[in-house]
């Protein structure tokens, strides 16, 4: 089964619209990196990046816009990876080694992005269900567990998506203080177990 891409493939736009975007992505990141998502406001993003508000809204619509945006680039990145690189996060793998690889990758990418990705996938009741991003991942673990003949993939994919989600990440990593590489091997652990028939 081929796996749809979540960018579907490069959208045209004017020059200036694209030099704007690129000056608000780069403009929220940095405001974000700086004092946290929820501490910028639109108007603080609109004046940093030297746009006009409504140009921003009509853009992004608000800081959960912004914030998918920002995750656009970095999950297209995994999935390019998943999708064409080396194994076994790439094709050529046994299903049980891709599913434990892409769990590793999930989970370090979830990591790096923290506030942005709970943001996404809090931003309204059942966010993170609702994202192409989600159905991109979810679709691929269905296939893993599918190619590996197990009972109920789509079920075991769940379990292991709702595993990662960054609200459990964020209390591995901050609360509990768990190192990122224990999670990591204790996670593909767990999913090379869901990969067993």
């Amino acid at each position: 089964m081929e796996l749809p891409m979540l960018a579907g493939g490069t959208v045209r736009e004017r020059a200036d619209a694209a030099r704007n975007r690129r000056k608000v992505l780069d403009a929220a990141a940095r405001l974000f990196a700086e004092r946290g998502i929820d501490s910028v406001s639109m108007d603080d993003v609109a004046a940093a990046a030297g746009v006009g508000k409504g140009t921003l809204y009509r853009r992004f619509g608000d800081r959960s816009g912004l914030a998918a945006a920002l995750l656009d680039e970095r999950e297209v990145e995994l999935q390019d990876r998943m999708l064409f690189g080396p194994p076994p996060l790439g094709p050529g793998a046994p299903p049980a080694e891709r599913l434990a690889a892409f769990t590793a990758a999930y989970l370090t990418y979830v990591d790096a992005h923290l506030d942005l990705v709970s943001h996404s996938q809090t931003a309204s009741p059942g966010a993170r269900l609702r994202t192409g991003s989600h159905r991109f991942w979810r679709l691929h673990c269905r296939v893993m567990l599918t190619d590996a003949g197990v009972a109920d993939p789509e079920i075991r994919a769940d379990m292991l998506l709702g595993a990662l989600t960054a609200e459990q990440v964020r209390h591995w990593r901050r609360d509990e203080h768990r190192p990122l590489a224990a999670l990591v091997e204790s996670t593909a652990a767990a999913a090379r177990h869901l990969a067993r028939p």
